[in-house]
């Protein structure tokens, strides 16, 4: 033990603690390990104090004039808890990410004058170019990477920004300390992030038991008993919690439902229009003015709300791994916190959906290698322009092309690197491999009879665990009753099925040959559709009936979408009805007859469909965009209404319904109102 660095690092958290205050098993170790070994790996639970190693570390760091340090971290949410407790020790901090943009040269400069104690920044600001340009002027006394399993790609949440911290780590100079923490690795991840931060590195690894967490786990097949059990029993805990969603479309339903029954809640999930709604969500969250916060895993990481007393799984995580890291949010700094995972068929299919798209595919990787390699220096959109690629899926692959050091960007092109570009398919296929084994391995909770936090713990590789005492199995009966009342399923019911969505319509042309125009002249109103495409409910019958074949939708659609559009009809005093044609298939237009008669108003066929490429062929929505353009045509010496409701089965990327609606509107129409049965696209979390 180094005594002057004890002394230090004790005098530290007296002062912030008090006179009684004690270090927790494990902490002075990684403090001095950073302070003298260089690089340091600290694998400890939620709430042990990992942060607290670090601020220790800059303080004394500081005083010895040592440069500032560098905290990288994945979620905004987490900075403002480090910057207040970073702040008591005296550090004078700031923040480096999408909320800073304004104030970034100002920070910079700062940086550059050796002004600040300590800086947060998130790994993508970390490679923005103009911050890129400053490391290089700026003194770097510690780095420290938060959520460090970001790194590995063993890790189960794998980021490409964190990816490129690799770089950092090999260019820094070797007395320059390291320091990366997590509270969720197992020994492939260990492993990876030792070979990745250097030799000597010292591991400092404790007990992952949260001993204020019980846990129960809940069979719930249908979305109709999940909601209802949330409902009946929500408020039979004390305090708020999280409710965990995959997608961001069961975030948004899920809190209006409980809102709409009085249970206050809020949605949370990453989308660029959402910062303001989301940093609302926290403010009422952390001050207990909502019951519950339904998010995606966006809220997980290093959220720090001590009073967390419940975390609900809507749907089963895709691996333990992660579902560890979730409930850690709870029981922090209470006694007793309660978790439950809701499973059914359901959440594999969603599970195995994300791992079997999380790599881009060798023949995707070509294609953008080859057009970079013809057109050095692209931008998105021509890329976007000549490969009939998802949009997601394209940007993906440039993320791992970046990421792997084949391409690089500058001021938004994309170039070639002298790297000889290989696929590494043997890595992404083991990878793939595993994670169906991690989903395999979660999916056991399901049936599992032994201590729940015990299985959780070991599946982690930490062996020290005993039964916990506190879970639904080791009690020998349920926390809360699994069965649910008719009432509560008959008001979960009610909800569902009168679920709609609206169909935006698009504004503006996709970039495409086939027109130069920018603003679309001829805008859909808003439209509705009535379930998602194979979702329990309407979803599932608009599943059923395109693929039975019979290729008729049955009478329960014709009468649920009839009732939906009533109002509209009335309101808008809309007297006709048309629908998307199509070469292959009557459906949708004996669909559209029926629901004609159901809504007493006349039914015309106003559109033909050309001999063009299928639709759902096409990827990307400049594709999409310029395929339905060639695809229909309004037809010869029909009179087209005034108003009119446009009907299709299914709606995906809108373009189909844009350029029908374009159609008909420039042959006189004034009002055209989508309407589709299912929504088929796929939303990412």
């Amino acid at each position: 033990m180094d005594e002057k660095i004890y002394e230090k690092a004790y005098s530290i958290i007296k002062s912030l603690y008090g006179e009684n205050a004690s270090f927790r098993e494990g902490q002075y170790e990684a403090i001095e390990a950073t302070m003298t070994k260089r690089r340091t790996l600290v694998v400890q639970k939620t709430g042990w104090g990992k942060s607290l190693v670090y601020f220790s570390c800059t303080k004394m760091l500081r005083e010895q004039n040592k440069g500032v340090t560098f905290v990288v971290s994945p979620l905004l949410v987490l900075m403002q808890n480090q910057l207040e407790a970073a702040e008591k020790l005296g550090l004078k901090c700031d923040v480096l990410n999408s909320d800073t943009r304004d104030r970034r040269a100002e920070i910079l400069e700062s940086l550059k004058n050796n002004e600040l104690d300590l800086v947060l920044v998130t790994p993508e600001t970390l490679f923005t170019e103009d911050v890129q340009k400053s490391l290089g002027e700026i003194k770097i006394g510690l780095l420290v990477i938060d959520e460090c399993h970001c790194i590995s790609d063993w890790g189960h949440d794998f980021r490409q920004e964190y990816g490129k911290l690799r770089e950092v780590i090999s260019y820094l100079p070797p007395n320059v300390p390291i320091l990366a923490t997590t509270a969720t690795a197992n020994n492939r991840v260990i492993n990876d992030l030792e070979k990745q931060l250097g030799s000597d590195v010292f591991v400092s690894r404790g007990p992952l038991t949260r001993e204020s967490l019980s846990i129960q786990v809940l069979n719930m097949p249908s979305k109709v008993e999940r909601y209802a059990w949330i409902l009946e029993n929500i408020n039979k805990l004390e305090g708020s919690g999280i409710i965990y969603c995959l997608t961001q479309r069961d975030c948004d339903y899920l809190s209006d439902f409980l809102n709409k029954n009085g249970i206050s809640a809020m949605p949370y999930y990453s989308s660029e229009t959402r910062n303001e709604e989301n940093k609302l969500a926290e403010e009422k969250f952390q001050r207990n003015e909502i019951k519950a916060i339904v998010a995606t895993i966006k809220l997980g990481m290093g959220y720090d709300k001590g009073d967390i007393s419940f975390v609900i799984h809507y749907q089963m995580p895709s691996n333990i791994v992660s579902y560890y890291q979730q409930i850690g949010r709870a029981g922090r700094n209470i006694d007793r916190a309660y978790t439950f995972l809701m499973y059914g068929k359901e959440d594999m299919d969603i599970i195995n959906y994300f791992i079997n798209t999380a790599f881009p595919s060798k023949e995707e990787t070509d294609k953008i290698i080859d057009f970079i390699g013809d057109n050095d220096g692209v931008k998105l959109y021509q890329i976007e322009h000549a490969l009939n690629m998802r949009s997601n899926r394209l940007k993906k692959a440039l993320g791992f092309l970046l990421n792997d050091g084949f391409i690089r960007k500058e001021r938004a092109s994309y170039y070639l690197t002298p790297k000889m570009y290989f696929y590494d398919e043997e890595k992404y296929n083991e990878i793939t491999e595993i994670r169906k084994k991690e989903a395999e391995q979660i999916l056991r909770l399901a049936t599992l009879k032994e201590c729940y936090s015990k299985y959780i713990v070991n599946s982690l590789d930490d062996y020290t665990a005993t039964e916990c005492g506190n879970c639904s199995n080791c009690l020998g009966k349920e926390i809360l009753p699994e069965k649910v009342s008719l009432n509560a399923k008959a008001i979960a019911s009610e909800y569902i099925d009168r679920l709609s969505m609206v169909i935006e319509p698009r504004k503006r042309w996709a970039f495409s040959d086939v027109t130069s125009l920018s603003a679309i002249k001829y805008i859909n109103k808003e439209g509705i559709c009535l379930s998602k495409y194979g979702e329990i409910g309407y979803g599932r019958l608009v599943k059923r009936d395109k693929e039975n074949d019979e290729k008729r939708f049955c009478q329960e659609l014709v009468g649920k979408s009839a009732e939906i559009l009533k109002p509209l009809v009335k309101e808008n005093e809309i007297k006709h009805i048309t629908c998307v044609p199509s070469l292959r298939s009557n459906i949708v237009a004996d669909f559209t007859k029926n629901l004609a008669e159901s809504l007493n108003i006349e039914f015309v066929e106003l559109l033909d469909k050309t001999d063009a490429k299928p639709q759902k062929l096409m990827e990307n929505s400049s594709y999409q965009c310029a395929n339905a353009f060639k695809s229909f045509k309004i037809k010869e010496n029909v009179s087209v209404p005034d108003k009119v409701i446009l009907v299709d089965d299914t709606v995906d990327s809108k373009w189909t319904l844009t350029v029908c609606g374009y159609r008909i509107m420039e042959n006189g129409a004034s009002e055209v109102y989508p309407f589709a049965l299912a929504d088929s696209s796929y939303q990412e979390v």
